[in-house]
């Protein structure tokens, strides 16, 4: 499996340094009742310090872990091994893009500077809503409608940014407005990658999954909350579904054009995904 892909062998050493980091933290945590380092491995949020190291909060982390574990694998891997296809500008340039989106994805939980995480979600998302119309060509119905769409998205969320360092808020309903653009562009995006034979049907279900899951992840923490901040915070762990849909988007622009009707092939060629 590893030589399928052009990276699989580094990718694999890294997921499996940070597996082993895990056990680790795991042990040092049940031997010595610090969860400093276990959580920060897991749950890349503030450590709290009156949570107890029992066996049940240990387990949670160690399972917060395994998304972030199979996240690495996925972004890191590449495309499938072989001579890459001749890609003209627009796809070089899409999949730069979605290649330095899904690196944000992966850095984001380690930034403690919002400043720059912000400037750098800002931009990423921006260059997709720009770059992504041109390569799905025709596939993209309405595709001028699609930009506006993606602009009024993620412009909102740079107008949020801009109000927020001059002390300001935005009124409730028009940040809901935004977040329903840049929600949508997603959704007309995902259609269109559905319907591209150059992305696998697992693609679309990542980045499916990854706007489905914080409309389930938020009311659950806010139930499991009280159990504890570690119960809560593990809820955030399958925020990396988009990061992974980003990467397998890009590698799969590396993939020679397929048909629709062959894109069942594609995806048992990338059962191992």
């Amino acid at each position: 499996m590893i030589s399928r892909y052009r990276l699989g062998l580094p990718a694999l050493l890294l997921t499996g340094l940070y597996l082993g980091a895990l056990a680790v933290a795991a042990l040092i945590a049940l031997t010595s009742g610090g969860l400093g380092l276990l959580w920060s491995l897991t749950l890349f949020t503030p450590v709290d310090e009156s949570t107890p190291a029992t066996w049940p909060n240990v387990l949670v982390m160690l399972v917060a872990g395994l998304p972030c574990a199979w996240a690495l694998w996925q972004c890191l891997r590449g495309p499938l091994a072989g001579p890459p296809p001749e890609q003209d500008r627009a796809v070089r340039r899409l999949r730069i893009a979605l290649y330095a989106a899904a690196a944000y994805g992966l850095i984001y939980p380690l930034m403690s500077d919002w400043f720059g995480a912000a400037i750098l979600d800002i931009v990423s998302m921006a260059a997709l809503v720009v770059l992504f119309p041109p390569v799905l060509g025709s596939g993209l119905r309405h595709a001028d409608q699609v930009r506006i769409v993606g602009f009024l998205g993620y412009g909102g969320v740079s107008a949020q940014f801009v109000l927020a360092l001059a002390g300001l808020r935005m009124p409730g309903w028009l940040a809901l407005i935004f977040a329903g653009a840049a929600l949508l562009w997603a959704i007309l995006i995902l259609r269109a990658q559905r319907e591209d034979g150059r992305w696998t049907r697992s693609t679309v279900r990542y980045g499916t999954a990854g706007l489905v899951f914080p409309f389930v992840s938020l009311p659950v923490a806010a139930v499991l909350g009280d159990l504890g901040t570690v119960y809560a915070d593990a809820t955030a762990a399958f925020d990396v579904l988009f990061t992974v849909w980003l990467a397998r988007s890009a590698h799969e622009l590396a993939r020679p054009t397929q048909s629709a009707g062959t894109a069942a092939g594609a995806e048992q060629t990338a059962i191992q995904s």
